[in-house]
Formats: structure tokens, sequence, C-alpha cells
């Protein structure tokens, strides 16, 4: 087994420069690919998941050209790829294959979509209902309910309004949202129960506007996407750095003292996930931000408070608040993070086992985990990462308690941040 040894460290500050956003970078490649025109894209992350997005849409026949410091120029297909067949493998990229399913079964061609095990596991029959009541052609080639799945060209009626469950994961909505334009006809989408992570939705939603397409929503409820020529090009678009990678930084400064400053999101950013900055101030961090700029230290005096928080709208941030907790006064209690489930690997059931491993004693539920810290924390604890990259970065905190600990399978780190660890190495001491 591939592992990496950490060792202790008792001390976290230091600079870092976050690397591009994932959820914007998908986002951009798929519209810009879909745009009339040519978009150069800057700040491009540069990670399993966005080489994923990129393989396949060169598959689908659009043409890019890289150029220096993370820029690329897309020329977009002016919403019909070239390619009308073909086979894509997604590998375990949720924000590439569901945006791709919705924008493939609105084309008229006959495509493929196939991923790792584990996003054979991960539901989509949501978003495929919803495409299926639009008049696409979708068939399960495994088990219900699951990838990988075959689209062939339907006949559409968008008329009528298009309803999708907001409560499984709010990449459904997003897929629709992107996807509808490339009809050229008024749509409405109607979402069923609660919407989770709605900060991801405003994300897709901000992206549009800047690719010439304004979503009207009614609260959460309602989303009228309008008719017309579809997306036009950005021209430029500059992604900002990841708010989700920015909270395993700003979590090791208010453990470890601080100041640990992240630069390329602050108060400007369009990222829900900023708002990790929220429950590190209840738990009496101490927080500067700029509009581009975050930074975290210790309190003042005494340990991080213990809390008792619904975490609906930053899931993945919330993960780094798990491990936060170990350096808590007391009892920590994350809510309403069922979508924890179907991410990745079950989070919430890998949490809790490797949570116990470092001496944590954790109560887990269908939406919630809490977590008592130890008096002391474990040392030499073999960390198992479920080829899930977030727990990877997650349990590197564990190190600032004095201890020493084993992350196994450290490459996972490569979906969204390849240089976590030694940039990770740079603020710990």
């Amino acid at each position: 087994m591939n592992y990496l040894d950490l060792p202790p460290a008792s001390r976290a500050s230091g600079t870092i420069r976050l690397p591009g956003s994932k959820s914007i970078s998908n986002r951009c490649l798929l519209l810009a690919a879909l745009a009339d025109g040519i978009t150069e894209i800057h700040d491009l992350l540069d990670s399993d998941d966005t080489r994923v997005m990129l393989s396949a849409l060169h598959t689908l026949g659009i043409t890019t050209q890289a150029g220096a410091n993370n820029t690329l120029r897309v020329t977009g297909c002016g919403g019909a790829f070239p390619a009308s067949q073909a086979e894509l493998f997604l590998g375990n990229a949720g924000t590439a294959l569901r945006p791709l399913a919705a924008a493939l079964a609105l084309c008229g061609g006959h495509y493929r979509l196939s991923g790792v095990p584990r996003m054979h596991e991960r539901p989509i029959a949501d978003l495929v209902d919803a495409l299926r009541g639009l008049g696409a052609d979708i068939t399960y080639l495994g088990n219900e309910g699951f990838p990988p799945l075959q689209i062939h060209p339907g006949v559409l009626h968008p008329e009528a309004p298009i309803r999708v469950r907001g409560d499984v994961s709010s990449q459904f909505l997003t897929a629709l949202l992107m996807a509808l334009p490339l009809t050229g006809r008024e749509a409405q989408i109607e979402v069923v129960g609660e919407l989770i992570s709605k900060p991801y939705i405003e994300i897709t939603l901000n992206l549009m506007r800047r690719f010439g397409v304004k979503v009207e929503r009614t609260g959460w409820r309602r989303f009228t996407i309008p008719g017309g020529p579809g997306y036009r090009s950005q021209d430029v678009i500059h992604v900002e750095g990841d708010a989700s990678s920015a909270s395993y930084f700003l979590a090791a400064g208010a453990i470890g003292g601080g100041p640990v400053r992240v630069e390329g999101v602050g108060r400007a950013s369009i990222q829900g996930d900023v708002r990790f900055v929220d429950a590190l101030c209840e738990m009496g961090a101490h927080i500067e931000m700029d509009e581009h700029w975050i930074a975290a230290s210790a309190p003042l005096a005494g340990k991080l408070k213990a809390f008792d928080t619904d975490f609906n709208h930053i899931p993945d941030a919330a993960m780094t608040l798990a491990v936060t907790a170990l350096f808590a006064d007391g009892p920590c209690t994350l809510r309403n993070i069922a979508s924890w489930r179907v991410k990745e690997t079950d989070r919430i059931a890998a949490m809790a086992r490797e949570l116990r491993k470092v001496g944590a004693i954790v109560e887990e539920g269908a939406d919630f985990l809490r977590v008592t810290p130890p008096q002391q924390l474990t040392p030499n604890a073999s960390i198992d990462t479920y080829d899930d990259h977030r727990m990877a970065m997650c349990f590197s905190l564990v190190t600032l308690g004095g201890v020493p600990l084993r992350i196994n399978e450290p490459d996972c780190v490569a979906k969204t941040f390849p240089e976590y660890f030694s940039e990770f190495a740079k603020i710990v001491r």
C-alpha cells in the first residue's frame, strides 16, 4: 500500500496561494465548450477532475490550446458538439459526469458515459428522470438508477415544468440549469423537497450569467431559463482560488496558532464555502478577510469552542470541521450532512471510522455526526482515505496535536489538489 508518514507538529503559520476552484473550473470548461466563440480561461485548476472533463470535451470534438500559468483557450461549439457519438470515461468526477449527461441528452447524439466502480454506486436517477420528462432517451447499462448510461437522440418537449429532487445532490439541478439553454426555448425547473448545497447553485447561476444566460429564480423552488441563442463566449474569465481547499489551511491556523493566510479567495468570492470562516468564528478563531484573501489564527485565550451546527450549505468544507472538532473544548455536532453518504465514499461512515482511530468518541446517524475529542490523540494512527481526496487532506490536521500520522493512498488528493501535502508542509512545524 502506498502511504505518507506525516511528522508531529505544534504550530502553523504562513501564506498559501490556492489552486483554482474545481467547481468553477469544470463549470467554466463546459460553458466555454458550449458557447459561441473563443474563451480564454485563466488560473484553471490542473487536477484529475479537470483533466477528466477536458478529455471528455476533446473526445466530443472541442479544441483547446494551453498557455502559460494554467491558461486555456477553448473554442466553443455553439451548442452542438462536433462528435455525434462517443464513449466517455469520467472517473469519479461528479462535476463532469452529471452536467455532461444532461448536455449530451439534449444534443441529439449517441453517447455512453461510465466511470470508476464508485461512480457506478452514486445515484443519478433524479437527474435521469427529469431528463426523460423532457423527452430524452437514456438507458441504464448496469443497476437501475446508477451509471453507466447510454444516451440516444430523443424528441424534446421542454414546455412543461421540469421537476427534480433537491435533497440528494445539487449537481442534478446544476446539470439541468446548464443544459437547458441548448434547447433554445424557455424552460422552467421546479425543485421538489429541500434544496441542499444552495451556494453551489449560486456558482452555477453566476457563471451562466457571465456566459450570457440569465436565469430567473423564485426562491429556491422555481427556476426559469430564458429561450434564445444560448451561451456566448466570455472572451476572458478568471477562476478564483478553491474555497474548499482553503478550509484545511484556515483550520490549521485556528488550531496551530497562525496566522495562516490563503490568497486567491476572500470577501469577493462567488463560492459558498467561504462561509467556512463563519464556523471558525463560532469556534472562537480570529479571522481577517479582504476581497481576495483570508487569514485565520487561534483564539486569543483558551481552546476552540464546541459547536452544534447545520452544515447543509457547506457540506464539503464541513468535513474539515469534523477533524477540527478534535481540538474543541467539548463534543461537536455536524447536522444535515446526509449528502456525505453519496459522495466519493460514504463520508459519514468513513469519517466516523477514522476519527475513532485517533481516539475520538463518535456517534453517527443518517444525517449527522457527533465528535467528542479525546483527552490525548492517539499517535501513529494509520488513516484510510477511501480514494477520497477530502479524507486525506482533512486528516493532515491531526498532526497539529503533536502526533505523527500515516495517510494511506495519499495520491487521491490529485483529484483536486495534487500539491496539497507539499503546501501543507510549508506552514506547519
